[in-house]
């Protein structure tokens, strides 16, 4: 299975997984960009489309893309979609190729988001995390609460350590910046900020990231570490315990400049 980020608009990525004869898009907010790709690749079919949130960054590119190829969308039950797609919610399994995607709840970035994971024999997990758990970062509470970010967060955390993780933007330099704020003597976090940095002045992209490199350096996932939870209760007294930490840490960081 090869792995792509396409990149769209200002900082989207819509994530291509395909093994040579067909191909699933993720969160396809321009058709554009996708049948692109498929024009240069003429022996490669696009028939799964997947979405993680109704946003409409991520399903713009529905329509044009299920008129032009025999594409079926797969999205999240509990949100109102632009078309017809086929729902799923947490617990769901969607085989493709070979691989079966496990469907995980996250709600918080909106209240009935969904997330993707498969195993893929003798490669690394995939994770299609829409606008749930960024590089260094998370996506801001939109619709749902803290506590079931936080919950949503846990959940994606706990998956296998050398999944790649696939957000849906490039924004990981700026949450760095803010990573490095909230917690400045972590040196995973410095050399992962150095290494990035290297990236993007390439024009390379810096996903897919990997759980186990979120776990050490994304102050979102780490909110009860001593660190960040210090840093957290050093600004707002109000902070407490881990939920009321983690909504200071997301208020911090929406603030942040």
């Amino acid at each position: 299975m090869k792995l792509i980020p396409l990149p769209a608009f200002t900082d989207n990525y819509i994530w291509l997984l395909h093994d040579d004869h067909h191909a699933l898009v993720v969160d396809p907010g321009d058709a554009a960009v996708v049948m692109s790709w498929l024009a240069q690749n003429p022996h490669i079919q696009l028939d799964t489309i997947l979405v993680t949130h109704h946003h409409a960054d991520h399903t713009g590119g529905l329509r044009a893309l299920t008129e032009q190829t025999a594409a079926k969308v797969y999205g999240p039950a509990m949100e109102v979609m632009p078309l017809p797609v086929e729902g799923l919610q947490g617990g769901d399994t969607l085989p493709w190729q070979g691989l079966s995607f496990e469907v995980i709840e996250v709600p918080g970035h909106t209240a009935g988001h969904i997330a993707f994971w498969a195993a893929i024999p003798g490669q690394s997990p995939v994770l299609f995390c829409g606008d749930t758990l960024f590089s260094g970062g998370c996506g801001r509470l939109f619709e749902g609460t803290p506590a079931q970010m936080l919950d949503s967060l846990d959940r994606l955390a706990a998956l296998p350590e050398d999944t790649q993780v696939c957000p849906a933007h490039e924004y990981t330099l700026s949450n760095l910046k803010f990573a490095l704020a909230v917690d400045p003597a972590n040196a995973a976090l410095t050399a992962y900020h150095q290494a990035c940095t290297q990236l993007r002045l390439k024009g390379l992209p810096t996903l897919p990231s990997r759980i186990s490199t979120e776990q050490a350096i994304n102050p979102f996932l780490r909110s009860r570490s001593p660190a960040v939870s210090a840093a957290v209760q050093g600004r707002d007294a109000q902070a407490q315990d881990e939920v009321s930490t983690f909504a200071a840490l997301r208020a911090w960081k929406n603030g942040f400049q």
